[in-house]
């Protein structure tokens, strides 16, 4: 029996006997109304025949009585009389009763016994009869007992009826549940889901070319969104084994999240990877009356988010979200991402006193500038420093607490937020495998003894197993350092640094971003409303920027350049626009909001000189951007400019490059910017360099078509290779392969 007969089937015994059931109540109640209706009836007409038979009674005229009696026989309703004397005797009865008077005696001995009105029913001649008998009284003494007989025929007759009615109202309602039933079976949920099927075995088959449009609603909103997710995982996995193919057939390996993943594996021995990092993947915020996830920006979660999709474990970060308190369980603990919940973000909490001091004060006022070689003087003060060192404890309290009954565990820590955590987790759990990956760059050792408490900081680090820097450049700064600060030894072959019998490995790691999802850029493509039309630009010549508001990423140098280039070139203007989107950052710091007060200012300065009607030479978009928003632009422009006055690596050049799958665009960038040594077929320019910056513009518009497509295939080339896959899978590499004091201890007992 398939579904729908046994839905249809279902539903028509439900009907049914909730019909059956109703209607028994209803017919016993209308039963026991009618009968009352009767015994009132019979009682009315009791009263009316007594005063005509009460004066007969008194006189015994028992030959009248038998007259009056059967004047009443067999009419509509009612059969016929009877008169009892006060013995009980019958007096006079209607001829066609006389074969009951066995029974009217009885019931009219009863009345005269208790002395009150009796009605009963019984069978004459298998018919059923109402009797109903009243006692005759005179001065309150009993004459006689006057019985009316009443047919019932009319109430089984109307009860019948009303089972007619209900059978025929029951079978109409079978019948249409039965048809809408099917027609919502058949064309709400089969249709739907036979065009699931469909659409996902031609994903299978591959014999399709773009996503249709699956049945949505709230029945089938769930159903189409995993349908969807399964497709595109069956296309990310077709993809990656034909890309692997290629890839043996040359002798070459791309990294890929399966590939990752089976990798971590067997060098973790199935253990999970802990990530512990400031800002959080994923952020809840409140919007008016409802709670909405954003992605923060920065590069580091753009490039570890995947990782951890791919790969499981834990991310330990500041719960900064004004919303993230609400969503986490009694530990602290949410699984992400929202769409698709792969690994835990474990959130650590602290107070505003904390977060001013150690975030916006230490980290962001003085080791940011320090670090950054930007001309913005490092602020250092005791307070910060207190509560720099504390917020490290919570988030080393808050790690041992989740690699409880984990043997070896393996620690990613990240950034200059946490340049202490690394020697306090050590010391508690000496057989964790640690790895601290700082982002930002490293400056030369007499820029980092500006900061009061270098030793602290440079000791902090060296609890970790291994370090990693963006660039070998780095790496050298970090070794000059230590080698200046601290009693240690130093092997520039092998590039560690002993301390205390501890041996830390400085290592270079650039870090990169995953693949490009080639599925996810399609749809954009077929749902693209061009950027230009929403913001109703009218140009020749498009160049895009996207950053952070920070004093690091040469925005104002970036500024100068585009105005000197329109100066220079006057033939672009009123043909050429930048557009430049920004997403303010840490604006509680003063520093940074002069920042954003400058940029605006110098883009309206800048657009008020070579302004025209229809035309303005930059568009300033001031809002955080998710990478769905970026990517138009990104594949639109003709160049994307990255002038980092000094940067660990910068991701966004490598976002760019990776967008452009038609092989088109320029790209200039820093020389600062730890990029510069892998995209070395971008355009590189010195930020400083206002003239350089300008000629590298007009370098980019007119670029052979040839020369500009082979520039950008081998940087496609580079980013795809080196993708954050292959950097995951290099530091993990050489994070075991050292082998702690703690297991040479172990050994050597």
């Amino acid at each position: 029996m398939n579904i729908t007969l046994r839905l249809i089937v279902s539903l028509v015994v439900i009907v049914t006997s909730i019909t059956l059931l109703s209607t028994y109540l209803v017919v016993n109640e209308e039963k026991d109304k009618q009968y009352e209706e009767l015994d009132r009836r019979s009682l009315l007409l009791a009263e009316s025949l007594q005063e005509v038979i009460e004066p007969q009674l008194d006189r015994k005229n028992y030959s009248d009585l038998k007259r009056l009696v059967n004047k009443f026989g067999n009419r509509e309703r009612l059969l016929g009389v009877s008169v009892h004397g006060a013995d009980g005797m019958i007096i006079a009865i209607t001829s066609s009763l006389e074969s009951a008077t066995e029974q009217v005696t009885n019931i009219a001995s009863e009345s005269l016994v208790k002395g009150v009105d009796v009605g009963k029913t019984f069978q004459i001649d298998s018919k059923e009869i109402h009797l109903y008998s009243k006692p005759i009284l005179k001065q309150e003494k009993i004459q006689g007992i006057l019985t009316i007989f009443h047919k019932t025929a009319y109430i089984h007759e109307k009860l019948i009826n009303i089972w007619k009615q209900t059978f025929l109202r029951m079978l109409a309602i079978v019948v249409l549940i039965s048809l809408v039933t099917l027609f919502l079976i058949r064309w709400g949920i089969l249709g739907p889901i036979t065009q699931t099927a469909t659409w996902l075995k031609k994903i299978r088959t591959g014999d399709i070319t773009q996503e249709p449009t699956l049945p949505r609603g709230k029945l089938f909103a769930p159903i189409a969104k995993e349908a969807t997710r399964l497709a595109k995982t069956l296309s990310q996995a077709k993809t990656a084994a034909q890309e692997e193919a290629k890839l043996r057939q040359t002798t070459e390996s791309l990294w890929t999240p399966d590939r990752l993943k089976e990798f971590i594996k067997s060098k973790l021995e199935g253990k999970s990877i802990f990530m512990l990092s400031n800002r959080e993947p994923y952020m809840h915020v409140h919007r008016g009356q409802k709670i909405e996830v954003i992605v923060p920006a920065g590069g580091l979660v753009t490039a570890l988010d995947p990782v951890l999709r791919f790969c499981s474990g834990t991310w330990i970060a500041h719960g900064a979200g004004d919303a993230d308190l609400e969503m986490v369980d009694e530990r602290g603990r949410i699984m992400v991402p929202p769409e698709e919940p792969s690994y835990s973000l474990r959130r650590v909490f602290i107070s505003k006193e904390e977060e001013d001091g150690y975030y916006y004060g230490f980290a962001n006022e003085g080791l940011w500038p320090l670090c950054h070689i930007a001309h913005t003087r490092p602020i250092f003060r005791s307070e910060d420093w207190f509560y720099y060192k504390n917020v490290n404890q919570k988030f080393a309290e808050v790690a041992l607490e989740e690699l409880k009954n984990i043997h070896n565990p393996c620690l990613l820590i990240h950034d200059y937020h946490f340049a202490l955590l690394a020697k306090m987790i050590k010391e508690k759990r000496p057989d964790a495998k640690i790895a601290l990956f700082w982002h930002i760059p490293w400056p030369n050792p007499e820029v980092f003894g500006i900061c009061p408490w270098q030793k602290e900081l440079l000791d902090g680090m060296l609890g970790a197993d291994l370090i990693g820097f963006q660039t070998q450049y780095h790496c050298n700064n970090f070794l000059d350092t230590v080698d200046r600060v601290l009693e240690s030894r130093i092997s520039w072959e092998k590039f560690s640094v002993t301390k205390e019998e501890h041996t830390t490995l400085i290592k270079p790691f650039p870090i990169s971003i995953a693949p490009a999802d080639e599925q996810f850029v399609e749809r954009t493509k077929e749902k693209e409303v061009s950027p230009l039309e929403e913001l109703r630009i009218k140009t020749k010549f498009l160049g895009i920027g996207v950053d952070r508001l920070d004093y690091t990423k040469g925005i104002i140098e970036r500024l100068r350049s585009i105005e000197r280039f329109l100066e220079k070139y006057t033939s672009y203007q009123g043909e050429f626009t930048f557009v430049q989107i920004g997403a303010p950052s840490r604006i509680h710091i003063k520093r940074y909001h002069d920042f954003l007060a400058e940029v605006e200012a110098e883009v309206e300065r800048i657009n008020w000189k070579f302004k025209t009607k229809g035309w303005r030479p930059i568009i300033y978009l001031k809002k955080h951007h998710s990478h769905e928003e970026i990517l138009p632009f990104y594949k639109k422009a003709d160049f994307c400019m990255v002038t980092s006055l000094h940067d660990g690596m910068n991701l966004v050049a490598k976002e760019f490059v990776s967008s452009r799958d038609d092989s088109n665009g320029a790209l200039i960038l820093s020389c600062f910017a730890g990029a510069s040594k892998e995209l070395q077929d971008a355009l590189i320019v010195n930020p400083y360099d206002i003239e350089q910056g300008a000629d590298a513009i007009y370098h980019a518009l007119n670029m052979a078509p040839e020369e500009k497509t082979s520039r950008m295939e081998r940087m496609r080339k580079i980013v795809k290779e080196h993708n954050i896959y292959k950097w995951t899978a290099d530091l993990v590499t050489e994070l075991t392969k050292i082998g702690s004091e703690y297991e040479s201890t172990i050994k050597t007992v």
